[in-house]
């Protein structure tokens, strides 16, 4: 019987090591979505230990009548569903700026984060998440927006 339990323990650890990911230490890519209007986002990635890691966005229009510039930073879980493809939740805050014909100034925001991602044999990561934000501001941000984004990240 102490054989078994001993050998039962010996199983679980070897499995739980086995099955532990490999989250990269940098990543910095794209995120291609419609973010509120803005378009794709310059993403990096940084790894804090074993299943997290900080995700910072950067998004930005220039136009005839508005620009805008948003920094959105998220501390993210990430859990294995097979050796090389991920799922993870997050959840952070962001600010921003906008200058139009009418109306200037400041936001902020609060956001969630889910999504998959697959981590390829070479340094490319594929990624696609749903990522809902709460905008505090009177003109330009005021609301929830629901933005569904493809990543594409270089891993170093």
């Amino acid at each position: 019987m102490k054989k078994l339990i001993l050998s039962a323990i010996a199983i679980t650890i070897t499995a739980f090591t086995v099955n532990a990911q490999d989250i990269s230490k940098n990543a910095l890519g794209l995120r291609l979505g419609n973010n509120d209007g803005l378009g794709g986002e310059i993403s990096y990635q940084r790894h804090l230990n074993d299943n997290n890691r900080l995700e910072f966005d950067l998004g930005w229009r220039d136009s005839d009548n508005l620009d805008v510039f948003k920094l959105v930073g998220l501390y993210q879980w990430v859990m294995p569903l097979d050796e090389s493809f991920n799922w993870y939740v997050g959840a952070g805050a962001g600010v921003g700026s906008y200058d139009s014909r009418n109306n200037d100034g400041t936001f902020a925001l609060v956001a969630g984060d889910i999504g998959i991602e697959y981590n390829f044999n070479i340094p490319l990561q594929l990624s696609l998440d749903f990522r809902p934000e709460l905008g505090f501001d009177d003109n330009y941000s005021d609301d929830v927006d629901f933005d569904i984004a493809l990543g594409i990240r270089y891993r170093f």
